[in-house]
């Protein structure tokens, strides 16, 4: 049930002080002297150039999830508000390129930036003390961290409760039933008159058409009513409509889930609402909601959410999160290039990001997409974002892929810098100091850095292979197949003469080079005579191939290509023609086996959703282990031959819950949702279903629509949930996705909780499904 919060004030004005308390008395914040100072508010420096830095009020709102700031125009305020919810970090000090840039007439003690999920801009601040900015800093901490152990059920109150309050037109803390329909509008359903007005006189016991809180409170259970949930509950409970612990232990066990007597209990105690039911070992239905809106009713496996994979065998073992073109935050031919964008990566779980190095002025490499009218950033101040931000969301090696142009004499520049900043994080020779048949792992190169370039010819092993590095066909300005007719001499001494010998001496593990196996039937006759590709592979090698070419070699020389993969790393790139910073679908490299399938991160769209998912287990640390087919060396898996099916996956959907309201300048506007369940892996296993569409309804609507898959290749399928708005005569709009590989993906009931375009949470947006898998 939804117990009494205030619902009085604004959301988008500033409430005053000491009303509509009890949500942050909930989140157990009332005293806390850092929040009291944010409800009074501060008078923060806004700093955007070194000539745009304004002044603007800033209060948090006494829901204790949103900060309300004020833009002041000549002739009128205006007001805008940002949730705790999608709130990254918080940052000290001048620790974000706008404040190292800009900063400068506000001392480091008195600046904090706050950095957000998705594309949103950094705000970087100054307040007028440095004790006010430290205020600010640790209240902002303490409230994402209270509101990351929200439940489910919580955040829902506080999202319903803010509607409230706006719909509450003359704020007299009641509601007519105007308001309760424009209300209504806000939350995304366009309920029959009649039937909202017979619920509305229901609630209404004092007969003044009008509700109080008591009232408003009937009201909003009533709305919040889950049939379907009801039903499964009636299920298992029997006539006295109360789970015991032997009925719950039986719906474990349907669920697929530990059916113990002893877990039965702790879910009982964990999540049951009643105290008195508690001690009687009982659920009732807001307990068994609770319990499904839990991380433990959720359709990803808690099991896989920390790193529980083993992280002792060698990189090539792994699929690695990799960004291309790193530095961008926009497209590729006039946006700007911001160290910023490096640390947006790292917070996502990259870990192999990329440098495109170019001559700069005073001696300085910069860093910038070349021939183009993006802006440049300096080499050294990335490498600074590097030593500051790679390790923050995983402490697994980074690779940075150095796409040189610089002449000898800005590359040694290049490595002193690596050298300086970098410190102990780099990797300056092997481990062991032998030359290496395989690579290390990533435990044993947590917390460091690897470079990734090309190579001076070096010693030579005792079969006589040099370890020297082809000219990388990385630039996608040059025409690769051009580049693989040059002679190998002429390659060898182009790469000599421009590699500088202390960059050289940086590359250990991941020397760049063209790809060596076998190629693909039209490519294969061009391959001079001599040594089999294979005895020439080394661990230490990379190849860089274009999508284009990397799906060749898949579609026409699959097998080897995934032996190669066993052996050595490969790097996947986005094609040249790409001029919008647009993405390839990275599943079908991850079905031959490449392990650095380098995404554009900036650009946002189902190809990163598969990356978010690829990614989204084992600690998010960026390092996901293959399957065992892709890792043995002689492996016989072809992606283009899979053989028969060995999984059959139903998903019933069932419902969705507050679903966002895609345009909120239309009240009248309501999405009219279906859901759609795509299968991506080796091409026999893509497929994609959907729902019909329900009319008018993104607060409760419900399908209870069947979706049947066979998948060939479980191992490498991903499982990509979409909600869109219908629409008749175009093209329907995106409501919000959830992304999982299907091995993580529980059976039974389980909520998916919805985000966004850029991956951000749409809490408290869900869908309800059931899900089966069969296999043979």
């Amino acid at each position: 049930m939804l117990c009494g919060r205030s619902w009085r004030g604004r959301s988008h004005s500033p409430p005053g002080p000491g009303l509509g308390l009890r949500a942050l008395k909930k989140m157990g914040l009332t005293e806390d002297e850092d929040v009291k100072a944010m409800l009074r508010g501060s008078l923060l420096w806004k700093i955007r150039s070194p000539s745009w830095r304004k002044q603007r009020l800033f209060r948090l709102q006494e829901d204790g999830m949103t900060v309300w700031f004020q833009r002041r125009f000549q002739h009128a305020p205006s007001q805008h508000v940002f949730s705790v919810l999608h709130i990254e970090g918080v940052r000290e000090g001048h620790q974000s390129e706008g404040l190292r840039r800009f900063g400068g007439p506000f001392p480091p003690a008195q600046c904090l930036t706050i950095a957000f999920k998705g594309k949103r801009k950094n705000l970087d601040l100054a307040a007028p003390s440095p004790e006010e900015a430290q205020r600010w800093v640790r209240g902002l901490t303490k409230l994402m961290a209270r509101v990351e152990a929200m439940s489910q059920r919580e955040k829902l109150d506080h999202w319903i409760h803010d509607y409230l309050r706006r719909a509450d037109t003359d704020r007299d803390n009641q509601m007519t039933f105007k308001e309760i329909k424009g209300m209504l509008r806000m939350v995304n359903v366009d309920m029959n008159d009649m039937y909202a007005y017979r619920l509305f006189k229901e609630c209404d016991r004092s007969n003044n058409n009008r509700l109080e809180e008591p009232e408003i409170e009937e009201f909003l259970t009533r709305l919040m009513k889950r049939p379907e949930l009801e039903e499964i509950f009636g299920r298992y409970s029997g006539e006295d409509r109360v789970l015991s612990a032997e009925e719950l232990q039986e719906f474990l066990q349907d669920q697929g889930e530990e059916a113990s007597l002893l877990h039965a209990r702790r879910l009982i105690h964990t999540y049951e609402l009643s105290e008195k039911a508690k001690r009687h070992g009982l659920m009732m239905l807001d307990g068994f909601m609770m319990y499904l809106l839990s991380a433990e009713g959720d359709i990803v496996n808690q099991e896989h959410v920390a790193v529980y994979q083993d992280m002792c065998q060698p990189l090539g073992h792994y699929f690695i999160s990799s960004s291309h073109n790193t530095y961008l935050t926009d497209s590729q031919i006039g946006g700007p290039s911001s160290t910023e964008a490096y640390v947006r990566a790292f917070s996502q779980g990259c870990r192999c990001v990329e440098l495109d190095c170019w001559e700069g002025q005073a001696g300085e490499p910069v860093i910038y997409h070349g021939h183009t009218l993006t802006s440049k950033i300096r080499f050294r101040d990335v490498v600074q974002a590097v030593r500051d931000h790679a390790f923050t969301a995983s402490p697994y090696p980074v690779i940075l892929s150095l796409e040189n142009h610089c002449g000898p004499e800005q590359q040694a520049t290049m490595a002193r810098h690596l050298r300086t900043i970098l410190g102990d994080m780099l990797v300056t020779e092997t481990l062991d100091g032998r030359v290496p048949k395989e690579l290390p792992s990533p435990e044993q190169l947590k917390g460091k850095v690897l470079i990734k370039a090309k190579k001076l010819p070096g010693p030579r092993a005792e079969d006589g292979a040099g370890f020297a590095s082809d000219r990388e066909d990385e630039d996608e300005d040059e025409d690769e197949e051009g580049e693989a007719e040059a002679s190998e001499p002429r390659r060898r001494a182009k790469a000599t003469l421009q590699i500088a010998p202390e960059l050289s001496d940086l590359v250990v593990y991941c020397r760049a080079t063209h790809y060596r196996g076998r190629a693909a039937p039209r490519l294969r006759a061009r391959t001079p005579p001599g040594p089999s590709p294979r005895s020439r592979a080394r661990a230490c090698h990379v190849c860089s191939l274009s999508e284009r070419k990397a799906r060749k070699l898949i579609r026409e020389a699959g097998n080897d290509f995934v032996r190669h993969n066993t052996r050595q790393l490969s790097r996947v790139y986005p094609q040249g023609f790409r001029m919008t910073s647009a993405n390839y679908s990275p599943q079908e490299m991850w079905n031959g086996g490449c392990q650095l399938v380098a995404l554009n991160f900036q650009t946002p769209g189902y190809e990163m959703d598969l990356n978010a998912g690829r990614f989204l287990v084992n600690g998010r640390c960026g390092y996901v282990l293959k399957p065992s087919f892709l890792r043995r060396q002689e492996t016989t898996f072809d992606p283009e031959r899979p053989g028969p099916p060995l999984a059959t996956l139903t998903v019933q959907v069932l419902s969705a819950q507050q679903l966002p309201k895609l345009n909120a300048e239309k009240p009248n506007s309501i999405v009219d949702p279906l859901v759609r369940v795509e299968i991506h892996g080796v091409p026999g296993d893509c497929a994609r279903q959907e729902t019909t569409y329900v009319l008018n309804n993104g607060f409760n609507p419900h399908w209870g629509q069947r979706l049947r898959f066979r998948v060939r290749v479980p191992e490498l399928a991903l499982v990509r949930f979409v909600v869109e708005d219908y629409d008749a005569t175009s093209s329907n709009d995106f409501v919000g996705q959830f992304t999982l590989p299907l091995g993580s993906l529980k059976q039974g009931y389980r909520h998916i909780h919805l985000l966004s375009k850029d991956g951000a949470s749409l809490s408290p947006a869900t869908l309800f499904v059931h899900v089966r898998i069969q296999t043979p």
